[in-house]
C-alpha cells in the first residue's frame, strides 16, 4: 500500500538571500511541489526591526515561483547570536510506493488574519487551536502523543496596524512593538497546548498570556514578525501512514543548561545521523540559573531573547557537535520559565 514519506534537508546560507543551495537541490531532483516547509535561521536582530526574515522570505517565494511553487510554508527565525549558522531547513513529503511503517510525518496550515485587537487575548488562542488542528490533520497524526514538534510563526502590532484598529474603535492589548512580539507569541503557543490537550481553553483568560508562565506547551515553538498578519503552521511528529528512515521525539529542557532532558531524548531515538535540532531558548524571568545570577535581563544594550539564543546555542552545540541548529528566542508559555523544548530529527542507520 502507498505511503507518506518525509525527507528533511539542512542547508548552509551565506546570507539572507542565499538561495543557491536549495536551488541546487531543485536542480538535482528534488521535486520542488513536495516542498512543503521551509525553517529558517537568519543573521538579523531578531526584533521588530529584523527585515532578514522578510529578505529571507522574498527570496525563497521567488525561487520556488520560477518552479511553479507557491504552497509552501516558509517560516524565518531572525538571529544567530554567538556562533549559530545561519541556514534552511527544508521539508518535503511525498507518496511512495512502500507500506506504511511509524515515521517522520509533516503537516501545515494557515489561519485567516488575525485582527489586530485579538493578539495577545484568547481570541489569538482559539484561533491558532484550530489551526493546529488542522495541521495535524493534514499529517495524519491522530495522538496528541505523537506530536514532538510545533512551530508557529505569528505576527506582531506596528504602530500603523495599531492605528488601523484604533480607527474601528478597537484597543490593542499594547502598542509598544516589541512587546507585541511576546504577546503573540505566548497567546499562539498557549493555542498549542489547547489543540494538543495541554491545556483546556476554558481556563485561560486574557489576564494570563505572559502573566502565568505555569501554563505552558512543551514541545511548541513560535516566532514573530512583521512579515504577516495569518499564522504559519508546521507539525512534526510520528504517524503509522508514514515511511521512511526518519524519526523524531523532543525533550523539555528544564532550565538553560539541562543536557541531561536532551541527551535522554536522543538515547531513546534510534541509532543514526542528526538530521536537525530545533529549540527554544529564554532567559530564566527569576534571573538565576541553579542558584547563580545571571545578567540577561539586566542589559539594556542587548535585549535578553539575543543572549540566550547565544548561549543555549553554545550548550546544544557542544552536545550535538554542530552550530547550524535552529534555535529560537522569545519562549512565552514555550516550556517552563528558563528552560525550553528541543525536538530532534535522526535518519536512522541502514
Amino acid at each position: 500500500m502507498p505511503s507518506m514519506r518525509a525527507i528533511v534537508y539542512r542547508v548552509a546560507a551565506a546570507g539572507p538571500d542565499d538561495v543557491s543551495g536549495v536551488e541546487t537541490l531543485l536542480q538535482n531532483g528534488l521535486d520542488p511541489k513536495s516542498v512543503v516547509a521551509v525553517l529558517g535561521k537568519t543573521e538579523g536582530n531578531g526584533c521588530v526591526n529584523d527585515f532578514t526574515r522578510g529578505f529571507a522570505t522574498r527570496s525563497f517565494e521567488a525561487l520556488f515561483a520560477r518552479y511553479g511553487v507557491s504552497s509552501a510554508s516558509i517560516v524565518m527565525s531572525g538571529g544567530t547570536e554567538g556562533a549559530l549558522s545561519p541556514h534552511w531547513t527544508i521539508f518535503a513529503r511525498s507518496q511512495v510506493a512502500e507500506d506504511a511503517g511509524r515515521a517522520l510525518a509533516i503537516g501545515t496550515a494557515r489561519t485567516a488574519d488575525l485582527p489586530v485587537e485579538q493578539l495577545g487575548r484568547v481570541g489569538q488562542v482559539a484561533m491558532v487551536a484550530a489551526g493546529v488542528r488542522k495541521a495535524m490533520a493534514d499529517a495524519g497524526i491522530d495522538d496528541p502523543g505523537d506530536l514532538h514538534f510545533v512551530q508557529i510563526k505569528c505576527p506582531l502590532i506596528t504602530l500603523a496596524r495599531a492605528n488601523e484598529a484604533a480607527a474601528r474603535g478597537e484597543t490593542p492589548i499594547t502598542r509598544d512593538t516589541l512587546k507585541s512580539m511576546g504577546y503573540s507569541r505566548g497567546a499562539s503557543a498557549l493555542g498549542a497546548a489547547v489543540a494538543i490537550g495541554e491545556l483546556d481553553l476554558q481556563d485561560i483568560a486574557d489576564a494570563d498570556i505572559c502573566n502565568r508562565f505555569e501554563l505552558y506547551s512543551d514541545r511548541t515553538s513560535v516566532s514573530s514578525g512583521v512579515e504577516l498578519r495569518d499564522h504559519e503552521i508546521i507539525v512534526l511528529g510520528m504517524s503509522s501512514r508514514w515511511s521512511g528512515p526518519l524519526s523524531i521525539d523532543h525533550a523539555v529542557m528544564a532550565d538553560a543548561i539541562d543536557t541531561q532532558a536532551v541527551r535522554a531524548t536522543l538515547s531513546r531515538l534510534p541509532a543514526g545521523s542528526i538530521t536537525a535540532v530545533l529549540a527554544k531558548a529564554e532567559a530564566d524571568t527569576a534571573g538565576m540559573i541553579r542558584g547563580k545570577r545571571h545578567t540577561m535581563l539586566d542589559d539594556s544594550d542587548i535585549s535578553s531573547t539575543r543572549h540566550a539564543r547565544a548561549f543555549v546555542g553554545g550548550v546544544l552545540a557542544g552536545v550535538f557537535g554542530m552550530t547550524d541548529i535552529y534555535v529560537s528566542g522569545g519562549a512565552e508559555h514555550q516550556g517552563p520559565s528558563g528552560g525550553g523544548p528541543v525536538s530532534i530529527i535522526v535518519q536512522r542507520d541502514g
